[in-house]
């Protein structure tokens, strides 16, 4: 896996894992807000525009990220934020390692799996992955996703790098994905973050992760639609950072 570092190394550490066909750029300007107070790391997922290896499972990605916090950042960090299938690759971090982080960021991460999306996926990616590569079908997709208009170079050229069987991978991944039991364990303060503006099986996983863990913050954003929180207001972004690290 790849890394994406801002900041000073002597800092206290925050990794900021990306969403599901995104890269680093996903939390690039909140990289950049943040860096005089925090070092800022952020992974390119397996299967991703810059990564160095298919993508397999999320359980794979966690391990592999648990790796480079045991050799690089002595076994555990700050704080670890994640968007959807980031978010999905935090919750099982916090499930295979308890104590991996002090405060743990979860934005719009799905954990209800959802069989028929599933199915459908190989076989609509099978017809359709051809048109990525078009600049007006690319557009039409950027808008469906509500990102900011500076931010469609990015999406562009980073999804055009991404192979056919890794974009089935990790969308498969990210709607089979189900919230471990170990979860419960985890000694991290968790904050749960979804817009009101969300799909109603986001919503349900919001509530499911703080049912799971009581003590979870569940924090409703309103008007805000998937992703938004961290790519269109990366100043509030960072500002949350701050107020839940400087709560403890």
């Amino acid at each position: 896996m790849k890394y994406q570092e801002y900041g000073p190394k002597h800092k206290d550490a925050v990794l900021l894992l990306h969403g599901g066909g995104l890269s680093w750029w996903n939390y690039r300007e909140a990289a950049e807000l943040l860096q005089k107070e925090y070092r800022i790391i952020l992974p390119i997922l397996d299967g991703h525009a810059g990564s160095d290896r298919s993508f397999t499972t999320i359980e794979d990605n966690a391990s592999e990220i648990l790796s480079f916090i045991d050799e690089q950042l002595g076994g555990s960090v700050l704080l670890i934020g994640g968007l959807s299938l980031g978010g999905q690759v935090l919750l099982e971090m916090l499930s295979q390692r308890k104590d991996v982080c002090s405060y743990a960021l979860v934005e719009s991460a799905s954990v209800i799996p959802s069989k028929l999306t599933n199915a459908l996926i190989a076989p609509a990616f099978g017809s359709s992955y051809g048109m990525i590569k078009n600049r007006g079908f690319a557009r039409l997709q950027f808008r469906s996703l509500h990102l900011k208009q500076e931010l469609f170079e990015d999406y562009y050229r980073d999804t055009c790098q991404i192979e056919k069987q890794d974009m089935i991978a990790f969308l498969k991944a990210n709607t089979s994905y189900a919230l471990k039991d170990a979860f419960s364990e985890s000694s991290a303060e968790t904050h749960v973050y979804v817009g009101e503006g969300e799909t109603r099986e986001i919503l349900r996983s919001a509530k499911a992760i703080c049912q799971m863990r009581p003590s979870c913050r569940l924090h409703r954003m309103h008007g805000l639609r998937h992703g938004e929180f961290s790519i269109n207001h990366a100043a509030q972004y960072a500002d949350a950072i701050r107020q839940i690290t400087h709560s403890g």
